[in-house]
């Protein structure tokens, strides 16, 4: 296990997640408490991009250069006196999640999904883009009252033209991600702490194991202690690094199954990883619970996105 060591891009930020690096070098995020999106210039001046409202969750770069963003709806907010937030339960003001895409030169947002045969998507949480017309993304459903939806996994066009369900049952999908070579996607579950892989036979098509997970998944690995997993990214050798709530941190996996090594975070709330910089060396973290972007020198590159 070593210590993760942090440079502070910025604070100050209402519980960011989904972190994206842009082309010009500045990241931009969301914020899930606020309903913002917001681009972080490196030397950690903030602008609020886009007005989302909900909750903004995972956030990617499409074609065009255009954000596309999963709206979870929004979550109630416990405020700790000494700064320190957390989500809790489904927002009184909940309306639903949605798959929306934003213009960041403009602002202007549009909403793609919010509906799957029928059935709303509750609580989207994160997305990758497969580069051949369309992206994976998880719905973590809400928690609320005594009752929790049960998560999934959809594939989805680019354009908002068709959507489809791809796995079913998750418990808390959360990260979302693919292999270098595209052939194998991965998701994780923050309640139970684990990831899991499927072959993905064509865009939107996963091979499944008839026996024995509920989904069709392949275990890869989990939490060690208690952990709760988050959102990921992977590297360009194939590994994937799984951020984690509470022993919080990021778990790095080998493609094949079993933990290759963990890096400690200095909060509980680690959420989400992406790379960036000309070698893709720098990991640019969220530490939601204190509302900061840091960045990290990484030891591996990361993968290059589709977008």
């Amino acid at each position: 296990m070593a210590q993760l060591n942090t440079r502070q891009v910025t604070d100050g930020l209402k519980f960011p997640e989904g972190p994206v690096v842009m082309p010009d070098g500045t990241v931009i995020v969301v914020e899930i408490e606020s309903g913002h999106l917001v681009r972080v210039a490196l030397d950690g001046r903030k602008q609020v991009v886009a007005e989302l409202g909900g909750g903004p969750n995972g956030a990617a770069l499409g074609p065009g250069g255009m954000i596309h963003v999963c709206n979870n709806g929004g979550f109630n907010w416990i405020h700790e006196a000494d700064g320190y937030v957390r989500p809790h339960g489904r927002a009184d003001a909940y309306a639903g999640g949605s798959i929306q895409r934003v213009d960041p030169a403009s602002g202007a947002v549009e909403t793609l999904y919010t509906h799957c045969d029928g059935n709303p998507i509750t609580g989207p949480n994160d997305i990758v883009f497969d580069g051949k017309g369309g992206f994976y993304f998880t719905d973590h459903g809400k928690s609320y009252d005594r009752l929790m939806d049960r998560g999934a996994l959809f594939y989805a066009a680019e354009d908002g033209s068709f959507i489809r369900e791809v796995a079913f049952p998750l418990i808390t999908a959360n990260g979302v991600a693919l292999s270098p070579d595209g052939g194998t996607l991965y998701a994780s579950e923050t309640e139970t702490g684990r990831l899991w892989a499927w072959p993905v036979l064509s865009p939107g098509v996963l091979g499944k194991e008839k026996w024995p997970s509920p989904h069709g998944g392949r275990f890869v690995g989990g939490s060690t202690g208690y952990q709760r997993f988050d959102s990921m990214a992977v590297e360009a050798g194939g590994n994937i690094c799984v951020a984690s709530l509470v022993r919080a941190g990021i778990s790095v996996f080998a493609p094949e199954g079993g933990l290759v090594e963990f890096h400690e975070a200095p909060e509980p709330y680690c959420t989400n990883i992406a790379f960036g910089g000309e070698d893709l060396r720098t990991a640019y973290i969220t530490l939601s619970g204190y509302g900061t972007l840091v960045a990290v020198d990484w030891p591996r590159p990361g993968l290059r996105l589709a977008y």
